[in-house]
C-alpha cells in the first residue's frame, strides 16, 4: 500500500521580475508548508510579466529554493517563462529536494490572450512521479481545455496540478472548473491561484487555491490575498 502524499497549493507574495526574491520566498513557504509536493501559481518566480527573461534550471537564484526543498524533501512546482526547442514557453520548473536536482517538468500547451505574442504552445502533456503517484502538469488556460485534461489522464495519472492566474472576478469559475475535472476523469485536483496584484493589467488576482478529491468535494482551500497556501493528503 501506497503511503499518503501531502501536497501543498501556495499563493506566495510577488515581487515583478525579481527571480532572487521570490525565489526566497518560495523557499519560506516550502518550509512552513512541510508537504511532499508544494505547487505555486504560473510565473509565481517572475510574476505574470510576459516579457520577463527566461529562467534557466541551473539560475543561480533558485539556489535558496534548492535548499529549501533538500531540507524538507520536497518536490517544489515554481511557474517561470523558460527555454526549450522553437521557445520561449510558459513552464514549470521541478525543484526536487531528493535529487537536488532543477529541471523543466513542463511547457504550457495552450496560450491565452496576451501570451502568444512572444511564447510558444509545447507540443503536448507531460507526468511528474512522485512516491509512485503519477501528477498530471498543467498551467491555467490548459485547465479549460478538455483535449488537455484528456490527454493528460490518457496517461495514467492519479492527481492533475495546475498553476493559475486568472482575475479576482474568475475565482468562482475557476473553483468549478476544478471540482468539474475531478468529477469527469476521477482524480485528484489542486490549483495554486496566484493572488494579488501582477502584470498583464491584473490588479487584483483570484487567490483560493483549492484541492479536490476524486468526488469533486474541496477538501483544502486558501482565501484570496497572497501570502497563504493550504495543504491536502492525497491517499
Amino acid at each position: 500500500m501506497r503511503e499518503p502524499l501531502t501536497v501543498a497549493v501556495a499563493q506566495p507574495e510577488c515581487d515583478a521580475y525579481d527571480v532572487a526574491a521570490n525565489a526566497a520566498t518560495h523557499a519560506a513557504v516550502v518550509h512552513a508548508a512541510g508537504a511532499r509536493v508544494v505547487v505555486f501559481p504560473e510565473l509565481s518566480l517572475t510574476g505574470y510579466e510576459l516579457d520577463a527573461d527566461v529562467v534557466p534550471p541551473e539560475h543561480e537564484a533558485l539556489s535558496e529554493l534548492l535548499t529549501a526543498c533538500r531540507d524538507t524533501g520536497t518536490l517544489a512546482l515554481a511557474g517561470a517563462p523558460v527555454d526549450g526547442d522553437g521557445g520561449p514557453f510558459i513552464g514549470m520548473l521541478a525543484v526536487d529536494g531528493l535529487t537536488g536536482a532543477v529541471t523543466v517538468a513542463y511547457r504550457k500547451v495552450y496560450l491565452g490572450g496576451h501570451e502568444r505574442r512572444r511564447f510558444r504552445p509545447a507540443a503536448g502533456p507531460a507526468v511528474v512521479t512522485v512516491e509512485g503517484r503519477r501528477l498530471g502538469l498543467a498551467q491555467c488556460k490548459d485547465t479549460g481545455v478538455p483535449r488537455h485534461q484528456a490527454d493528460t489522464v490518457a496517461l495514467g495519472i492519479d492527481a492533475y496540478l495546475a498553476g493559475t492566474c486568472r482575475s479576482a472576478e474568475e475565482a468562482d469559475e475557476q473553483a468549478e472548473r476544478g471540482a468539474r475535472i475531478a468529477v469527469a476523469h476521477g482524480v485528484w485536483v489542486a490549483f495554486a491561484s496566484f493572488a494579488g496584484p501582477t502584470g498583464d493589467g491584473y490588479t487584483e488576482t483570484a487567490g483560493r487555491s483549492a484541492i479536490w478529491s476524486p468526488d469533486g468535494t474541496p477538501v483544502a482551500r486558501a482565501g484570496k490575498d497572497p501570502g497563504t497556501f493550504t495543504v491536502a493528503t492525497i491517499a
